[in-house]
């Protein structure tokens, strides 16, 4: 099984969700059987380290945010089986990238969540240190729900 979390730079939300994925993933033992990345939108951030910010707010938390940004392409849809963006923004601008070929689901974020109700997880970019710790636990829900969905059908 592979996943791949895309938000807009490839800076906080999404390299935090696959920090947090990849952690639940080794401690259920699931290392060998699910690959995680992560992906923007947008080009600005290609090759850069997440935002220290969320970097930061990872690691009090125990994740170990160690992607690089990259741009989602076409080619993800064929090479992943879930694509899940973080919001609908992100949503709509990978909707045009997808074909009838595609192997790949996509989804958003927020219909992972069972006891939150959240329109998308928000970007903690241009806020103060409290918005990183909001998305870190956001994802630690949503990311729980996931790993009890494709962990059933592996």
């Amino acid at each position: 099984m592979r996943i791949l979390f895309v938000c807009l730079g490839n800076i906080c939300r999404s390299p935090a969700a696959e920090a947090v994925f990849e952690k639940l993933v080794c401690d259920a033992g699931l290392e060998n059987r699910i690959e995680i990345d992560s992906a923007g939108t947008g080009g600005w951030h290609i090759g850069e380290q997440a935002d220290p910010r969320m970097r930061s707010a990872a690691r009090e938390l125990g994740f170990k945010i160690t992607s690089r940004g990259r741009q989602v392409t076409n080619t993800d849809f064929q090479n992943f089986d879930l694509i899940i963006a973080m919001d609908s923004s992100n949503f709509n601008n990978l909707l045009p990238l997808q074909t009838e070929d595609d192997r790949a689901k996509l989804i958003q974020f927020r219909e992972l969540m069972t006891t939150q109700h959240i329109e998308g997880v928000p970007d903690p970019y241009y806020g103060g240190p409290e918005g990183f710790k909001e998305v870190l636990n956001i994802l630690q829900e949503g990311c729980k729900e996931l790993l009890n969905r494709v962990s059933s059908s592996l």
